[in-house]
């Protein structure tokens, strides 16, 4: 293999056609002549590595087992011993991916698994037929289902039965399907608050059931992570390592012929191409699951000094500016976010003291999130830096959220002002200490995923927050 790195980058730059035929040259390197990857330029090493890093997956465990949740339903019905439930009910899809491991999302289709508490890895599902493939293929006791939403009465095409039935109420239906197994009567452990026609209903159909809301139980169990958890999450971390080194060399080769937007594409098209030459995926169901490499917020130039943008992003590359390069990853539900921002030389004495302030507060964020401390503590200590350093007007929000997993990006507890949670070992969060000056066009908010220890917290990510790393000259 002949082909460098520049070579490499430069293909890609033909478009993202070429940028898939490079990608495959860069598998064919990796797993073929074990020559060292195309990307390992000077920015791979740049990467510095922590020592309290957890040791990351290995390749082949490419997602949480079956039995690591069928062992989390467990702890939660052991969680919920004192509360008497016969049963636990969910039915949101965060708690159903998390306590199942069914990836799968419901829409406006509504879906529930139940679990009999005297009962041992059980789950009975009521759910959309459109997705019976998918759940009883995974673990699945016994699956009810309806056809489509709305649901007709009787109406069953793939059954023969073409039949258009009076509308069928489908808590209800779910109600008697909780009946027909023994069920109803005592206590019910859900996820949800029941409104006042759900409770209508369980009055009609299983009189004397008292619905409680255990929803506080299913957060806490997924705000502090297993050692599995943050094992994905840190061979997540390893492949965003290596999306960012390719992409800030992908910056320096192209220079200003390059659009935020080809930025994006690239270093996604790159990015997964790492991922899935490491994961194992037959196309079938419940393989290559919850993976995810995002570049739709890849953005150049003034659209960086907005934290919530609503344009499309399509701007070259200007020396004097900025480029943020934003995005997240996941691989089997676990990982989080990895930004990094760019300033291009010629760069302004605000421009540089901006980034500054926000790589102070970053440290003031490590330094902070340590096991006990409190989340509006370390918020207060980073605004007033903030404050202090006379950038009290480009402040726009909060410094951290909590890192969840699968479909929970943001999750409790925040690192916020009113937010007073005691930070506890192995929980994670966000980076995001941002900074934004519309009247200048930058933005500055770099992010990473945070886990709490005893004394500190430590990055996932060994992507840099130095000014060799972001200050660059094209």
């Amino acid at each position: 293999m002949t082909t460098s790195r520049g070579d490499f980058i430069r293909k890609m730059g033909a478009g993202l056609a070429s940028s898939r035929t490079s990608d495959s040259t860069l598998a064919a390197a990796r797993h073929g002549d074990g020559q060292e990857s195309l990307t390992s330029g000077n920015s791979e090493r740049l990467l510095h590595q922590d020592p309290d890093h957890v040791e990351p997956a290995p390749v082949g465990y490419d997602r949480l087992p079956l039995e690591w949740h069928q062992m989390r339903t467990r702890t939660l019905k052991e969680c919920l011993a004192d509360c008497g439930a016969e049963a636990v009910l969910l039915n949101t899809d965060q708690n159903i991916v998390y306590f199942t491991g069914c990836f799968r999302g419901s829409g406006e289709r509504p879906t529930w698994s139940l679990f009999p508490t005297q009962e041992e890895d059980t789950v009975y599902w009521y759910s959309p037929g459109i997705d019976r493939d998918l759940i009883e293929s995974w673990w699945c006791t016994e699956n009810e289902y309806y056809f489509g939403y709305p649901h007709a009465e009787g109406g069953f095409p793939n059954r023969g039965q073409v039949v258009q039935g009076p509308t069928v109420d489908l808590f209800e239906w779910m109600l008697q399907g909780v009946r027909s197994r023994g069920l109803g009567g005592g206590t019910i452990a859900v996820d949800w608050s029941l409104s006042e026609s759900q409770i209508a209903s369980v009055s009609k159909v299983i009189p004397g059931t008292r619905f409680v809301n255990v929803q506080a139980d299913c957060l806490s169990m997924q705000q502090i992570k297993t050692s599995e958890e943050l094992r994905l999450s840190q061979r997540a971390y390893r492949y965003f390592d290596r999306i960012h080194a390719f992409a800030r060399d992908y910056i320096l080769e192209r220079g200003t012929d390059l659009t935020d937007f080809e930025l994006g594409q690239a270093l996604q098209g790159f990015g997964i191409e790492l991922l899935m030459n490491d994961v194992i995926a037959d196309g079938r169901p419940h393989s290559a699951v919850g993976i995810e490499v995002t570049s739709n917020y890849v953005r150049a130039g003034i659209a960086s000094a907005y934290p919530h943008p609503n344009q499309f992003f399509y701007q070259k590359l200007e020396r004097g500016q900025t480029m943020y390069v934003n995005c997240d990853i996941k691989l089997g539900g676990m990982g989080g976010e990895c930004y990094r921002n760019y300033l291009i030389g010629p760069w302004t004495s605000e421009q540089e003291r901006m980034w500054e302030v926000v790589a102070e507060t970053i440290q003031i964020q490590e330094e902070e999130s340590k096991a006990g401390a409190v989340c509006s503590d370390i918020a207060a200590k980073i605004h007033q830096h903030q404050v202090d350093a006379g950038m009290a007007e480009y402040i726009y929000h909060r410094p951290a959220h909590g890192q969840g997993q699968f479909f929970s990006g943001h999750q409790p507890p925040f690192i916020a002002l009113g937010d007073y949670s005691v930070l506890e070992e192995n929980m994670t969060f966000s980076m995001e200490p941002g900074l934004y000056d519309a009247a200048r066009g930058i933005g500055i908010n770099p992010s990473d995923n945070l886990r709490v220890i005893a004394d500190r917290g430590v990055r996932f990510s060994s992507v840099p927050f130095s000014k060799e790393w972001s200050l660059l000259e094209l």
